[in-house]
């Protein structure tokens, strides 16, 4: 069976500078796979390239068979690969609701002015998207939420938000950028059983960088280790934890320690 997505020989130079270098691995269809590293390492980078936010220098991203590298974000987006962000600011003036409703106009049918004229087509669409909003929403257990204001949330509701507005243009690989940043250890176990649920119950693949290192092995079933924008590891949470290479980026090694 073929790999869903494939990063094929990724590189990104900015200059003199290559933050990512000749990265390769596959993602299998209903997969969770996290890509991990100490700070520089390039995950973010990485992301932006899967996603098409950054072009890249050499290699491509094939999705589904198909090329996606250097495409347009938005169609990159509507093929099915869409990247959550750290921070929903362009939401925070909007309801919770409101927010997942206009997430879904990428998927809209009527035309820019079908919605200034309010032409039926437009009508539809919202009538859909209000009515999948609140579908997600209750899916997600934030149906009690979904009239407060984006900007009120706690840290755990608004990555939660995150993944909603994510999960509101219908992707079958949902990029994840860092979701469990800032939560205690009781809203970050919510958010596992969330994403995995996301995986397990709508049958979306998910990527993400992360930082918490036993959220990820709590939720992986690979993990692509990059440092120094190069990858050193790739394999499973218990193959990655005993990894001499992965253990020496994120804790140096004994002539380090000793200053050799």
């Amino acid at each position: 069976m073929s790999p869903l997505l494939q990063v094929k020989n990724v590189t990104k130079k900015y200059g003199g500078l290559t933050a990512n270098n000749d990265i390769s691995f596959d993602v299998a269809e209903n997969e969770i796979l996290s890509v991990i590293g100490p700070n520089g390492a390039g995950k973010s980078t990485l992301f932006k390239m899967i996603a098409s936010f950054t072009p890249t220098t050499s290699g491509e991203v094939i999705y589904q068979g198909e090329r996606i590298s250097n495409l347009k974000p938005h169609i990159v987006a509507r093929k099915g690969v869409v990247r959550t962000f750290q921070e929903t600011t362009i939401f925070k003036s909007m309801t919770v609701r409101e927010s997942v409703v206009v997430a879904q106009h990428l998927r809209a049918k009527a035309s820019l002015a079908g919605y200034f004229w309010g032409s039926k087509t437009a009508k539809d669409d919202v009538t859909a998207f209000e009515k999948y909003a609140d579908e997600l929403l209750e899916f997600l257990g934030m149906s009690e939420i979904s009239n407060e204001q984006a900007s009120n949330l706690p840290q755990g509701s608004l990555r939660a938000l995150g993944i909603a507005i994510g999960l509101a243009t219908d992707p079958k690989v949902l990029l994840l950028d860092e979701p469990f940043a800032g939560m205690n250890h009781d809203e970050t176990m919510n958010m596992v059983n969330l994403v995995r649920s996301v995986r397990d119950e709508r049958g979306v693949t998910v990527m993400l960088v992360e930082h918490d290192m036993p959220a990820v092995m709590n939720i992986s079933d690979r993990i692509v280790v990059l440092n120094f924008g190069e990858k050193i590891a790739e394999g499973t949470p218990s193959e990655i934890q005993n990894n001499e290479k992965v253990i020496e980026a994120y804790l140096g090694s004994v002539d380090d320690e000793i200053g050799m």
